[in-house]
């Protein structure tokens, strides 16, 4: 029943439990408590009272003279009407009363048979039924001036009396505990009230399905997925996560360890404390490269922790190159197709020309060119996906109409790395794609490109017939984001930069005003031996 109840009824519902609970087993003690203080209380009371009475000089002038004895009645009398006590009784050594509430008994044996502890010299209590009603009796011997015992005194208090003033106690319990009752009620109210707000107003089973759900989605990831609290401890690590940690020799479950001691190299602890994200950076854990982003956590404006993405690099450099070469072969085929329907529209017009002759050196010099053009590129670079990309950006100048080179001084064989061809890519299409727009409003529409290799060194000359660079912009060229060709642009030539320093190599820029600008990049590249 209590999973139907909604979060702010069932807080309500458990406090006011709670809270009676407490109110009542506090009302149980202090009622025996106040129960047992009145009782000893009036016992304490009547028992003075008996002390008093049996010092009296009256008192122990009547039992010892009996022409006195008279005096006693009107003594015990005049105590009674001042005292709350239900009797005040004297009794002679046989237990002869000389005094009591209603005359008529006076002369007449003490009833209740709990007086004979008190002839016998000894203060006592008890309670007992007598002429009156069932009452709480204290007795006290009375002595003569020579410590002889000449009889005795009883006070009685109604046990009625007793209860009434446990019920008036009681009563005030009763009164505290109500309002006490109340206040918890109005406290459990406003508890319920501000744990709602808290958790944004979410009942706890929606909580705990958002919790279920977030968990099936982070275990989901690809991605390597690991989060530190605001101590840098980890808190969440994925199943892809721990898959990567296990390529990497580290072993077992780290939730709960410091992060620097599982993982030293992570840097979320400089996320932590800087609070500045770390975007598509390289982490090497124990050999293994990954890419990897950092960011930290903020709630209400404070950090309360950081999380980090990764992913095996080799997966995300495979996953570039095969994209990388399939752009480049749509662009290619895109390119060629378009120059195909040209040069089909040349030979039809011919053809309705009927300018045979001319139509027949058209189509021999389109094909040896052709062969000449992709010849030098596949013969030259053995890597496939390279040449297949070089071979779309030939027809994507030829559409621009720009003229684009490409020369081989060397034979350029496979790689080792398939990192590098990934990275050469990224080199030869920023620098290819700039000298062709640099180009496009010049006189001299004309680019080329030399590759060369020599001692295990790569030297890459891109060279456009442009109208060159400035100085503020050539300070600025491999910055990220700067660009003087408008908004998101100026990303080309950073990645550029990022990848020849990644391989270990080195950018020479030459520029010249109205002549041109040549790049030349020079990047160590080992290829497989034959």
């Amino acid at each position: 029943m209590l999973k139907k109840l909604k979060l702010r009824p069932l807080i309500i519902l458990l406090v006011c439990l709670v809270v009676a609970l407490s109110l009542l087993i506090t009302d149980i003690l202090i009622s025996q408590h106040v129960t047992k203080t009145i009782k000893e209380d009036k016992e304490e009371k009547a028992k003075m009272i008996a002390r008093i009475v049996a010092k009296d000089d009256i008192v122990r002038q009547g039992l010892m003279v009996e022409e006195q004895a008279l005096d006693i009645q009107s003594y015990a009398a005049d105590v009674l009407e001042t005292t709350d006590v239900l009797f005040i009784v004297v009794m002679d050594m046989e237990g002869i009363r000389k005094s009591h509430p209603n005359e008529e008994n006076i002369g007449r044996p003490f009833e209740g048979g709990d007086e004979l502890e008190v002839l016998a010299g000894k203060e006592s209590t008890s309670i007992s039924q007598g002429t009156l009603v069932t009452s709480l009796r204290t007795f006290t011997p009375v002595y003569d001036d020579q410590e002889n015992q000449i009889g005795a005194v009883a006070v009685g208090i109604s046990l009625d009396r007793l209860e009434e003033s446990v019920l008036a106690s009681h009563g005030k319990l009763l009164i505290g505990s109500l309002l006490g009752l109340i206040a918890g009620i109005i406290g459990a109210i406003l508890i319920a009230a501000y744990i709602k707000r808290t958790l944004y107003g979410l009942e706890p089973f929606a909580i705990a399905k958002i919790l279920q759900e977030r968990d099936t989605m982070l275990q989901s990831v690809h991605e390597g997925i690991i989060a530190v609290d605001k101590d840098a401890r980890i808190v969440l690590v994925n199943k892809s996560a721990l898959a990567i940690f296990k390529k990497t020799g580290l072993q077992g479950n780290p939730v709960g360890m410091k992060v620097n001691e599982y993982m030293p190299s992570s840097r979320l602890e400089s996320v932590l404390a800087s609070g500045t994200p770390e975007l598509d950076e390289e982490l090497e854990i124990n050999g293994l490269s990954c890419l990897v982003n950092r960011v930290p956590l903020q709630v209400d404006g404070q950090i309360v922790g950081a999380i980090s993405t990764f992913r095996d690099k080799t997966e995300v450099d495979l996953l570039a190159e095969q994209l990388t070469g399939v752009k480049s072969y749509a662009e290619a085929l895109r390119a060629q197709s378009h120059e195909f329907m040209n040069k089909l529209q040349v030979i039809l017009g011919m053809v309705r020309l009927k300018n045979y002759d001319e139509l027949a050196g058209f189509i021999n010099e389109t094909v040896q060119n052709r062969h000449k053009e992709i010849g030098v590129v596949t013969t030259n670079i053995e890597n496939p996906v390279l040449s297949g990309f070089i071979l779309g950006k030939l027809s994507y100048a030829r559409e621009s109409g720009v003229e684009l080179t490409i020369q081989t001084e060397t034979k350029i064989p496979e790689t080792f790395s398939s990192d590098t061809i990934h990275e050469l890519i990224t080199i030869l299409g920023n620098l290819i794609d700039n000298a062709i727009e640099a180009v496009k409003n010049s006189d001299r529409k004309k680019v080329d490109v030399t590759l060369s290799l020599k001692e295990d060194t790569l030297t890459i000359l891109v060279e456009d017939m442009g109208s060159g660079i400035g100085d503020i912009v050539l300070k600025n060229i491999f910055s990220k984001g700067y660009s003087t060709k408008g908004p998101n642009r100026g990303y080309g030539l950073f990645l550029l930069k990022k990848s020849v320093d990644k391989l270990g190599g080195t950018v020479v820029v030459d520029t010249f005003q109205n002549k041109g600008t040549t790049f030349q990049i020079d990047i160590p590249y080992r290829g497989e031996q034959r």
